[in-house]
């Protein structure tokens, strides 16, 4: 059985699902550059941004709820910052227990890197949501990405759906195998020293089950003349509206990014 729920791409028909990939996949990289090179307390600069990926996710048709319950994923950045509200030096603000000091520039900074967070992990799922990794892969290839990074990256990523394969083998091998108690609302099974042995007992076959069929798989591919490289049709040129909405977006994240400087 193949499992789908790790693909994020969500079909449609919008104007962001029809464009070029090779566009998207510029436009987005070059959309999380100029926010990761914005300056700290840019905040005209953050707010318009923020209206560009939103403008992106209306026009991608998914909605904004969509988008932000998948940003949720910044949240691990955001909390790795939290330190810079009491190292960063400036003027207090205000003093907590333990001897702890929150400062205006401190507090500048994190909100700055959970904007930057927030925003580009936005674009991001944008991206993946919008354009099949096939698409995402082909467009990497044509622009001249390095042939082995893109192996990795593509082989990576097929090998999570066999990881989940495995995976699902195993729980339902175990549910197989497992009694249900007569008492409704009682787990059964032992303490939980015993089920975090039956669960590491999992991981250890698991590890070795996707070792072994990721051999299998291995030699398949070496049988079907596979060395290195994934061949495709050649890529068709991009189209005039295609080449000007990437000149488009470049200008204006590149004029941007000179004002965050300038302010």
């Amino acid at each position: 059985m193949h499992v789908n729920f790790l693909d994020p791409y969500q079909d449609g028909s919008s104007l962001v699902h029809q464009a070029d990939a090779r566009v998207k996949l510029v436009l987005t990289a070059a959309f999380i550059l100029t926010t990761a090179l914005t300056p700290v307390a840019a905040w005209p600069v953050y707010v318009l941004l923020v209206a560009l990926a939103f403008a992106a996710e209306l026009l991608s048709e998914l909605g904004l709820g969509f988008y932000l319950k998948r940003a949720l994923l910044a949240a691990p950045f955001v909390l790795a910052a939290v330190p810079l509200l009491f190292t960063v030096e400036g003027e207090t603000l205000a003093r907590l227990p333990l001897g702890l000091t929150i400062t205006s520039a401190g507090l500048d900074r994190f909100i700055t890197i959970a904007l930057k967070s927030w925003i580009s992990v936005q674009m991001a799922v944008l991206l993946a949501s919008t354009t099949s990794f096939p698409e995402i892969l082909s467009a990497m290839r044509a622009l001249r990405l390095p042939r082995l990074l893109v192996a990795i990256i593509g082989l990576m990523w097929r090998y999570l759906f066999v990881l989940a394969d495995e995976a699902m083998r195993l729980i339902r091998a175990r549910q197989a195998r497992s009694g249900i108690g007569e008492i409704p609302g009682r787990r059964t099974g032992g303490q939980l020293a015993w089920r975090a042995k039956v669960t590491g007992g999992m991981a250890g076959s698991l590890f070795l089950r996707s070792l072994e069929r990721s051999d299998r798989i291995y030699a398949a591919m070496l049988s079907r003349g596979y060395d290195g490289e994934v061949r495709s049709l050649p890529h068709p040129g991009i189209s005039p509206g295609g080449w000007t909405t990437l000149a488009v977006g470049l200008v204006i994240l590149a004029s941007l990014l000179l004002l965050g400087h300038l302010l």
